[in-house]
Order: structure tokens, then C-alpha cells, then sequence
């Protein structure tokens, strides 16, 4: 059975407290981070990992164990240095995965070019839907349409390869409803059910969002 994936969340603000509070709902483990007093003080009773600390200083990341982090999600926007300095360190230190938040065009190509795997534009995606999109292992994107109903794009699982709707029955087996497959730049919405899939295919689906974890 695989271990859960540990996070960390630097920069409390309205993005990262939304990011690092889906998380935790969902029974992640979380090391929430920012470096103003009050913010931490305000956000502990939300967080059990809560820490008041300056993620610049690499003694710092050292301390808060972040090289075991398996995904950083760096919310501060405001701060380009800030920013860099996290992306660097954190890849310094090993961590796979980092997300940072970015504030216009320049800065994503500047956290990109040092090292940050996603930049995210907070008004594009909100902390929440980035959340349910790094629990939802596999999926491409995921967008609620309803408390219990989400939209999900989503790889081919390799058992699925060379096979067709008929043959997968995924109605029936996962509860999930195909409405367009994604094949290059090309959507299509007239599905086939006979077609087989090809590896580099995507599927759209709507599903029950609970049901989803069946994929995972």
C-alpha cells in the first residue's frame, strides 16, 4: 500500500489557506508556512502544522524537513524574490514536485526557468480546484459542477489501451459518463464506442466526485 503524499503550503493568504485547507480536510498531511505572526497565529487552529518562519533562508527548508515534502505549493505571488528563492530551494532540496502562484506572464516564465514544474494564475485557478486536482492522482483537470458531480479529463489507464467503451464498460465498472475523448489538439464529442483508445489519449468525463477515488 503506497504511503500518502506529504505537502507543504507557503504563503498563507487567501490562495494558499484555500490550497493548504482542502488538503487538510481531506486528511493530507500539510506544513502550512508563512512568515508574518499574525497569519500563523490566525491559521493554527486550522492547520496542525502551522510554522512562522522565513522559507528564503535555506537553514529554514533544512528545518522544516522539506526535502520529505513530496509537493510545495508556493503562494506568494506578491513577492517574485520570495518566490525564486522557494522554487530553488526546494528543488535544492530534492522536492519533486513545485507549484508556484505567480502574478502576470513575465514572473511564470521566470519561476519556470528556475526550476517550478506549475505556475498557476490564481484568478485562472482557485486554491480549491488546484487542491482536488493534486489529490485526484491521474487526472489531467477537474472542475466541480456540483457538490457531489465533477468534470474530469484524465489519461488512458494502460489496461485501457487497444480497447473500446464496449469493451471497458465504464458506466458500469466506475461510474463514469464519457462525453468528449481529447486526441492531440482535436475534442471530439461524437465518440465511437467501437474505436479503440490509443495510449496518448484523453478522456472528459462526469462522474460522481466520490466515485473518482475508484481511479486514483
Amino acid at each position: 500500500m503506497s504511503m500518502k503524499k506529504i505537502y507543504a503550503v507557503f504563503g498563507l493568504g487567501r490562495y494558499g489557506s484555500a490550497v493548504a485547507g482542502e488538503l487538510v480536510n481531506n486528511g493530507v498531511e500539510v506544513i502550512a508556512v508563512d512568515i508574518d505572526e499574525r497569519t500563523v497565529s490566525a491559521a493554527a487552529d486550522k492547520f496542525p502544522i502551522c510554522k512562522c518562519a522565513d522559507i528564503t533562508d535555506p537553514e529554514v527548508i533544512r528545518q522544516l524537513g522539506i526535502s520529505n515534502v513530496d509537493v510545495v505549493i508556493i503562494a506568494m505571488a506578491s513577492n517574485l524574490e520570495a518566490s525564486v528563492m522557494a522554487v530553488t530551494l526546494c528543488k535544492e532540496a530534492g522536492v519533486k514536485t513545485v507549484i508556484a502562484k505567480c502574478a502576470n506572464q513575465m514572473h511564470q516564465k521566470i519561476l519556470t526557468r528556475v526550476g517550478a514544474d506549475k505556475v498557476v494564475f490564481p484568478e485562472d485557478e482557485s486554491g480549491i480546484r488546484l487542491a482536488k486536482n493534486l489529490l485526484s492522482s491521474g487526472f489531467v483537470d477537474m472542475v466541480s459542477l456540483a457538490k457531489n458531480v465533477s468534470m474530469v479529463e484524465l489519461d488512458i489507464k494502460p489496461e485501457w489501451i487497444g480497447k473500446n467503451l464496449i469493451e471497458l464498460n465504464l458506466r458500469k465498472k466506475y461510474s463514469l459518463n464519457v462525453v468528449a475523448v481529447r486526441r492531440g489538439d482535436m475534442v471530439s464529442v461524437d465518440i465511437d464506442p467501437q474505436e479503440s483508445f490509443r495510449e496518448t489519449d484523453k478522456l472528459i468525463v462526469i462522474a460522481n466526485t466520490a466515485k473518482l477515488a475508484k481511479l486514483k
